[in-house]
């Protein structure tokens, strides 16, 4: 039996320790405070499309209390990655998969790339500044993942599920390996969509260009998605950053296999909604700037490409954030 710990049991960790365990894989949680202590009271429970199920998983605070495990999820905001790298090392054997459903750019990215630059098998400095993540952990073990569904912590051990079901992955390499099919394998068994994908990083860029910014200008100004899209200024805006978002990611090998304006007309089409960065600051939750936007700037200043709008109103967000409380500056 595979066994799996998903670290970091919020919303999206519990709905695949929910699928996970339903596929019958032994998972294991490492979550805390009231969420932890009522899944071991009452065990996780998982809600979606009105039908409620629970799921008695052995968890805790500690992962040395959970052991070796041939796959862990990272289901923790990017940005947090390097402050858990001890806490990891008890779940890890020798082939361990590490699996981080985060947004933003991985800090693995340029593992087996290709890309004939110098970002070749290097680690992203604005994830893992210190390094600790690619030399303690290392990049061999990362299996690439693109987060699509949204789910919510309704109450304190209760996950409840929003929308969508995918979560596509993909070796750094491109390669479709045996531990890639099974994992594929093993999700699509509990009810997801797990695609195998040659070139995840082109997915991970599509995503990252509504990410860098949509979600900046949600919140800073506190609107929603089709109410930026709607705003001629806003919308313009939001056109330059991906302009110079697609120059940096195709300079880093990436193909974007959409427009701008399509791409743009996708996300107004949502109405009402705020993008998880204006959430953030909503609840008082520190923000995902480094991985989303800062690693993409050190990108264009390592391959010497302007991207003065997206740099801009990085430097705006950051002051709000830290201004906030929400964002403390490297």
């Amino acid at each position: 039996m595979t066994r799996i710990c998903i670290f970091g049991a919020g919303a999206i960790g519990g709905y695949l320790a929910a699928a996970l365990d339903n596929a019958g894989a032994a998972v294991s949680l490492v979550a805390r405070g009231p969420h932890l202590e009522a899944i071991l009271k009452n065990g996780l429970t998982f809600e979606k499309d009105g039908v409620t199920s629970t799921h008695h998983l052995p968890a805790s605070s500690d992962p040395a209390d959970l052991g070796p495990q041939d796959v862990v999820f990272l289901a923790v905001k990017a940005h947090g990655i390097p402050a858990i790298i001890d806490g990891l090392k008890p779940l890890l054997h020798d082939d361990t998969i590490i699996v981080p459903a985060v947004n933003g750019l991985p800090w693995w990215y340029f593992h087996g790339a290709g890309t004939g630059t110098a970002l070749d098998e290097q680690p992203l400095l604005a994830v893992d500044p210190d390094r600790r993540i690619w030399d303690e952990i290392g990049p061999q073990r990362a299996i690439g993942c693109v987060v699509y569904p949204a789910c919510e912590i309704a109450a304190p051990g209760h996950v409840r599920h929003l929308d969508g079901d995918r979560f596509s992955l993909g070796e750094p390499s491109g390669e479709r390996t045996d531990r890639i099919r099974d994992l594929s394998a093993l999700m699509i068994a509990g009810g997801l969509k797990a695609p195998v994908r040659p070139r995840i990083r082109d997915e991970i860029w599509i995503k990252l260009w509504g990410n860098c910014s949509f979600n900046p200008v949600s919140a800073l100004t506190g609107a929603t998605l089709d109410e930026i899209g709607n705003d001629p200024g806003s919308r313009q805006l939001v056109t330059d950053i991906m302009t110079e978002v697609q120059a940096i990611g195709e300079a880093a090998g990436a193909r974007f296999g959409v427009s701008i304006d399509k791409r743009i007309a996708g996300a107004t089409a949502i109405v009402g909604h705020k993008p998880s960065t204006r959430q953030d600051i909503e609840a008082g939750r520190p923000l995902e700037i480094d991985p989303i936007l800062t690693a993409v700037i050190e990108l264009a200043d390592r391959l010497e490409i302007e991207a003065p709008a997206l740099s801009r109103v990085t430097a705006l967000l950051k002051l709000q954030a830290a201004t906030l409380g929400l964002y403390t500056y490297p």
